[in-house]
């Protein structure tokens, strides 16, 4: 009997110590601090902030070809840094804007419109995640030419792995009608969503930016569509475009989160990157009061170790670009003709200025957008003095230079803009070889632009081991990992492009 009752104790006892275990398991074991999800909102803003890369390293693309190509920063060296400075094809540095957009970028705004798609709640951000993303493929296809694009981040949501490549005009179709909805569908109806990092949710200005997209994208189909051109033109203006710099797409850094190209040229690149004689030479020439915003020259530095503060000058007049074509050897042939001690000794991006750690960077701007208003008009698009936009233009960049701390005074604006009036024989000419100095660090569009427009009227980089037939680099080939993981598609989109070679003009880029 004894045993029995000690039997029964010891089993009520377990019980007891069993449910005295669980009790409350689930609530000590909940993690009440990390989030499980994200809001839609906050997953665009990553996509946003993802567009500018999201390390150093990623800008390596931007540095050693877009702003090469159009020969605004150049380097002598070759190797991880060879691109536009040999027109050479650098199979590391080709594959960046590909393999950000894609695996970050694109993925996080698919994300967002799966989200928010059908929630009425979430129109302002199903809609504004829209427009990123027409802006984020123009980027995209202007590099690169037919890319994956109605079945692009489609991996996880319907296992499309080997995606379909599009073709560009088709490309361009759609882009054109997604920002025409998404501006449309925008509404005040809703409260704004603050946590967005461009306006701070407000409605008005981000449709301001979809009419602004819908503006570049119908004049990047001047030459081979200028029918579909001029209807987006058109549409563009009358939907409101952007009307000043306080209107303007912008990433904001600080100490903390840094400018990425800012961060890499102040370090591992710091001796490595200079501004390129035809920019440098355009500036001086035309006495731009952009010049010592944009530039500073380490006079008589015979190494990297002499470039300090001591030795550093923002004096326009003695501001030497490096000349296009030579590599860290051969530039030491004509080190003396350009009145310099070494390669060292050439003007550089001003880190104290435009590429300060927490220098700011633009996705679209006021004057950018004033540009191709002027060019519109010289075609007779849009109603306006061609020459009105154009000197507004010149005005809203010299103005956006407070952006980084650098406020030129009105009497140096009206003095710049007094001696560059419009000329109606060289207007195209003029529109846009601005439109190629207010574009500086931004070598995305710089590029796209300069083979849209021709101008400005660039020399060919004359380095001897180009691998360029024609005169500039017209695209960025293919990743070669598309060749192994969607090669079915890629020779496609090469069969019907043209060869994967820096020389086969994308859609748009007609001759």
């Amino acid at each position: 009997m004894k045993a029995k009752l000690n039997y029964i104790f010891s089993l009520l006892l377990m019980g007891y110590v069993l449910v005295g275990c669980d009790q409350g398991f689930t609530e000590v074991n909940t993690n009440k601090v990390d989030p499980t999800s994200l809001a839609p909102s906050m997953v665009l803003n990553k996509a946003i902030i993802s567009t500018n890369y999201l390390d150093g390293f990623g800008t390596l693309g931007m540095l050693t070809y877009n702003f090469g190509i159009v020969q605004q920063i150049i380097t002598p060296y070759g190797s991880s840094l060879s691109g536009a400075n040999y027109d050479q094809i650098n199979n590391s540095n080709t594959p960046l804007v590909w393999t950000n957009f894609y695996r970050n970028v694109l993925k996080q705004l698919v994300a967002v419109l799966g989200q928010t798609k059908d929630d009425p709640q979430q129109v302002n951000t199903y809609n504004a995640a829209r427009i990123w993303k027409a802006y984020v493929f123009m980027i995209l296809t202007d590099t690169y030419g037919d890319v994956p694009y109605f079945q692009a981040g489609q991996g996880y949501t319907a296992e499309i792995i080997t995606p379909k490549y599009d073709p560009q005009q088709e490309i361009y179709k759609d882009i054109l009608k997604e920002l025409e909805e998404a501006a449309t569908a925008l509404t005040t109806d809703l409260p704004p969503v603050t946590t967005d990092i461009l306006y701070g949710g407000d409605v008005a200005k981000w449709r301001k930016l979809a009419y602004s997209f819908m503006l570049r994208a119908g004049m990047r189909l001047t030459k081979v569509d200028p029918a579909m051109a001029e209807t987006y033109v058109k549409k563009a203006v009358a939907g409101g475009v952007l009307q000043s710099n306080a209107d303007n797409s912008i990433l904001r850094h600080t100490s903390t989160y840094n400018n990425f190209i800012a961060n890499h040229l102040a370090a591992r690149e710091k001796t490595n990157f200079y501004l390129a004689a035809p920019f440098v030479n355009y500036l001086k020439e035309n006495n731009d009061p952009r010049l010592p915003i944009f530039a500073v020259r380490y006079v008589g530095a015979t190494g990297g170790q002499e470039q300090v503060s001591a030795r550093a000058s923002s004096d326009p007049k003695v501001q030497i670009g490096m000349p296009m074509g030579y590599n860290d050897v051969t530039i030491t042939s004509v080190l003396a003709q350009n009145g310099v001690a070494s390669l060292w000794d050439f003007s550089q991006v001003n880190l104290n200025t435009v590429l300060k750690l927490d220098a700011p960077e633009f996705h679209v701007t006021y004057a950018q957008t004033l540009f191709l208003l002027a060019e519109a008009a010289v075609r007779g698009w849009v109603s306006g003095s061609e020459a009105d936009y154009f000197q507004k233009g010149i005005r809203a960049n010299l103005e956006q230079m407070a952006s980084y701390g650098s406020v030129i005074p009105e009497a140096t604006i009206k003095a710049y803009l007094e001696a560059h009036p419009l000329v109606d024989s060289k207007a195209l000419e003029q529109i846009n070889t601005q439109y190629w100095v207010a574009s500086f660090l931004d070598g995305t569009e710089a590029f796209a632009n300069f083979r849209r427009s021709g101008y400005p009227a660039l020399a060919k980089n004359p380095y001897p081991g180009s691998e360029v037939k024609g005169d500039f680099i017209r695209r960025l080939p293919y990743p070669d990992s598309e060749i192994v993981v969607n090669s079915a598609s890629l020779n496609e989109a090469i069969g019907r492009q043209g060869p994967n070679t820096l020389d086969t003009r994308i859609w748009w880029d007609k001759k």
